[in-house]
């Protein structure tokens, strides 16, 4: 039995996947939206008009997961930590896999680091890369980076979260695969503003091209791997994010170019890491002007053309 821990449109979207392998509980926090799946076997709130298969079960209360048991945590990255504090002693046992991609703005720390903070001991791992939920839910075909340092406990997980349209390709560098999951929704916020705000493709690609080597130089500095950026948690979802209007991130950045109203019940990761990763690039001594110029943008501190103006103003130098 997999248990996924929270009922957004991922956390359905890979109950959906996974239940074709074998039953999964999906847990919500409120009662009334547990109630309502039930009722009408879809999730109307996150992802609508996809059914929830019977051998999904679905509940508002966390049975303690036993050894070894697997848990994938779908909960917001802003919210992990508290969803660890309130759920801790029920999680302990179990191979947490954390489903969510950012940084924690308060500590400028990746998921994993925070479930290995709070529940020392256990073995954690992180599922990431290019995918839409809806696209997971209806059964169409991607593929997924499932990160582990213990390579024994990664095949395992690999082997058991493999389904028929999700193919896992496994590492250790748990590092590489949460900043490129994390640092992707920021310059996806960036493309956004660029299409919003008329600039064209030919800028959104150049956008694209250099903050990955944002992205590739905060690895380095990091110790990651550079071919995990390159790779599906990397370059993988860093295309499938900037390129669609299926990311909120994306369509965040779109009103921001177009200055316009965002939706404040929406979940945007990136414009919290945004500001966690220019704190951490400060401390680690990294010159990431993308990253600056998107956060200026969603701080409100520049518009853009100011922001395009200090980017095109920098010296000139080789690639």
């Amino acid at each position: 039995m997999i248990t996924i821990f929270g009922a957004g449109a991922f956390g359905t979207a890979l109950a959906i996947s996974l239940s074709r392998n074998g039953p999964v509980t999906l847990l919500a926090r409120d009662p009334d939206h547990v109630a309502e799946m039930r009722a009408t076997r879809q999730n109307a709130r996150r992802l609508p008009g996809v059914e929830l298969p019977d051998n999904i079960a679905i509940s508002a209360e966390l049975e303690p997961v036993s050894k070894g048991q697997i848990a994938l945590l779908s909960v917001p990255m802003q919210r992990l930590r508290g969803a660890l504090e309130t759920h801790g002693d029920a999680l302990s046992q179990g191979h947490l896999v954390a489903c969510c991609k950012g940084m924690e703005l308060a500590t400028g720390l990746g998921p994993t680091r925070i479930i290995d903070e709070m529940l020392p001991g256990t073995t954690t791992a992180i599922l990431t890369g290019p995918s839409f939920a809806a696209d997971i839910a209806r059964g169409l075909p991607t593929a997924l980076t499932l990160a582990c340092t213990d390579d024994k406990v990664g095949e395992a997980l690999q082997s058991a979260l493999s389904t028929a349209n999700l193919r896992l390709y496994r590492t250790t560098d748990t590092s590489g695969a949460e900043l490129g999951g994390a640092l992707k929704n920021v310059m996806a916020i960036g493309t956004g503003v660029v299409m919003g705000a008329g600039l064209g493709e030919s800028a959104r690609a150049a956008l694209m091209t250099r903050g990955f080597a944002e992205m590739s130089r905060m690895a380095a500095a990091v110790g990651a791997r550079p071919e995990t950026l390159s790779g599906l948690s990397g370059f993988g979802d860093l295309v499938l994010t900037c390129t669609s209007e299926q990311s909120r991130n994306t369509r965040f950045g779109v009103s921001l170019g177009r200055n316009e109203r965002f939706d404040p019940n929406v979940t945007v990761e990136g414009a919290a890491t945004a500001r966690a990763v220019v704190a951490r690039a400060a401390d680690l001594g990294i010159d990431m002007p993308v990253t600056r110029a998107i956060t200026a943008l969603i701080n409100g501190e520049l518009q853009v053309e100011q922001a395009m103006d200090m980017l095109l103003s920098r010296p000139l130098k080789e690639e």
